[in-house]
């Protein structure tokens, strides 16, 4: 789980507007810098989270998807600018790793930036799955 409660519906999107999405975050936000090979070259910061605090709003028809390696996780690219806002990530095939970076308001939250060695990723990967668990009281406060 990514903080904790209470939540609130964030927006954010890709560049051009053609995908917006929405997630249901703290005010205090643990996110991950991953030093991993498309992590490091696109500058995605990930805040994981589960399922029910993911929502698309617009563009699923202009999405475009990329796999490598293992094929699990599914990199969604905006077809018309290229932005990677939100993916299924392959540390939490049950949740969505959302970019801060495309996030409409960061000033509004409290982030804290860890770097996370996804060079190592068969090593460190585990590390990761707590972050799209539910927490105990997190779906009453949506």
């Amino acid at each position: 789980m990514t903080g904790a409660g209470p939540f609130s519906w964030k927006a954010g999107g890709c560049h051009c507007g053609a995908v917006r999405f929405e997630a249901a975050l703290p005010e205090a936000i643990e996110a991950q810098d991953c030093n991993c090979s498309i992590c490091a070259r696109t500058g995605f910061i990930h805040i994981i989270v589960p399922e029910s605090r993911f929502r698309l709003l617009a563009g699923a028809d202009r999405l475009t998807s990329y796999t490598f390696n293992t094929a699990t996780a599914r990199h969604l690219f905006c077809s018309v600018c290229g932005v990677k806002s939100f993916y299924r990530p392959r540390s939490n095939p049950d949740g969505w790793s959302v970019n801060a970076r495309c996030l409409d308001d960061l000033d509004s939250l409290s982030i804290t930036i860890t770097p996370f060695d996804g060079r190592d990723w068969e090593r460190h990967g585990a590390d990761l799955a707590h972050l799209s668990e539910e927490a105990p009281s997190s779906k009453e406060a949506l």
